[in-house]
């Protein structure tokens, strides 16, 4: 199908739900994609953080392919012998006893609310139900998610939100406190953060920020939530961000990366919390089916073989980005405002909106996502290597002379 037809097709059947751009991607390897038109491409936005092996990655692409040969999806009505494979995987290697699997971040972070309020409400009745979120924040686009996103440009035309949500700034340790002092006596159950505000930005907390969360929410008999969608799966330099922190969650939601591009999504918690559900009181019929957990376990495997190279890698790739970046900003300074990130999601924020840049750094052969308007987001899968480095960075250096 031609490239404009394609186009034309896709404003005719599709809900016009995205403002995407003018490519049609056919084929990709590692961290390199090609369009309809043969056009070869950087990938440096990685499905959103969602590639984090690369395109295609051989175990991923094998895993996949002996499991569709053998069973491709069972209801949670039986039990599924990947999924209990996965689950294992990530209570070994995380702070949870227990696991419960969907398809999305939305979902997981729905989960987690559904989960926080049952507990609590067992736990200490039918009061305590808040949950404290930070403005700037994004956990996803269902009610529930939605109504935890702390950016009313989310919530515009869906209205009212789910009660039962307050928001504070990222970052800013007494206005939690005193969100919580306000929520008494005793009505809110859960904080809900990221560890670091993806969409909104790529905003990092301040270094003591966590474990002071933590001290206060273990004071207030409240449950620290972490959206780990975008920070999981190795790409802070990490398998999880929290690990950064010297803290654990009660519960943590991960999806993106966590199926190596299959659709997936995890709700961790402890045991104690995980004990507020029971038959009836969650599901999802598509749920760790066994095609995405072969693929999710595979993904892991690869992560983790060799002593965790690839996180090591991403490690080390993440601080030459970031100081690649950093170089970028001291050539530029009149377009860039500053840098930040960790591991291999970084930023840079212009002193202009970023969509001409983005549109720009395609025409030169690099795909980089455009966030909080004016945010130039990177998530390569941790495979990059210094030199698809190099180039990415010359491209968009070249495209903010060029604008």
């Amino acid at each position: 199908m031609e490239i404009k037809k394609i186009i034309e097709d896709s404003s005719r059947y599709l809900m016009n739900t995205y403002g995407r751009l003018p490519v049609v991607l056919r084929k990709g390897r590692g961290v390199k994609v090609w369009s309809a038109d043969d056009k070869e491409y950087l990938d440096f936005v990685g499905g959103i953080a969602v590639n984090v092996l690369g395109h295609c990655h051989p175990k991923v692409v094998v895993a996949i392919q002996k499991q569709a040969q053998r069973l491709i999806h069972v209801s949670n009505l039986y039990y599924i012998e990947n999924q209990v494979k996965l689950a294992r995987l990530l209570v070994e290697h995380s702070f949870a006893d227990k696991v419960f699997f969907c398809n999305s971040g939305a979902e997981a972070n729905e989960g987690a609310i559904k989960l926080a309020r049952k507990f609590a409400r067992e736990r200490f009745g039918a009061g305590k139900f808040g949950i404290i979120t930070a403005i700037n924040s994004f956990h996803g686009r269902t009610y529930g998610a939605l109504s935890a996103t702390g950016q009313p440009k989310f919530h515009e035309g869906f209205e009212p939100m789910l009660q039962g949500f307050t928001y504070v700034p990222f970052g800013d340790i007494d206005a939690m406190k005193e969100a919580l002092e306000k929520q008494k006596p005793d009505a809110a159950c859960a904080v809900l953060l990221e560890p670091i505000q993806a969409e909104g930005g790529v905003r990092m907390p301040p270094p003591d920020y966590f474990k002071q969360v933590r001290e206060l929410c273990d004071a207030s008999r409240v449950l620290l939530i972490l959206d780990e969608v975008q920070t999981g799966m190795g790409r802070t330099g990490e398998l999880f961000a929290y690990k950064h922190f010297g803290i654990k969650p009660d519960i943590m939601t991960l999806a993106k990366g966590l199926g190596g591009g299959a659709p997936i999504g995890a709700l961790l918690a402890t045991a104690e919390v995980s004990e507020a559900f029971t038959p009836g009181s969650h599901a999802a019929t598509f749920g760790g089916n066994p095609l995405v957990c072969a693929s999710a376990i595979a993904t892991i495997q690869a992560l983790l073989e060799d002593n965790c190279y690839l996180i090591e890698h991403a490690k080390r790739m993440g601080s030459y980005l970031a100081q690649k970046l950093s170089g970028l900003k001291e050539a530029a300074p009149e377009h860039i405002a500053g840098t930040r990130g960790l591991g291999l999601l970084q930023a840079v924020e212009l002193t202009r909106p970023c969509g001409p840049v983005v549109l720009e750094c395609i025409e030169r052969g690099l795909l980089v996502n455009c966030t909080a308007n004016n945010v130039l987001r990177f998530m390569p899968p941790l495979i990059v290597q210094e030199s698809d480095i190099d180039q990415a960075v010359q491209i968009v250096s070249d495209a903010l002379k060029k604008l």
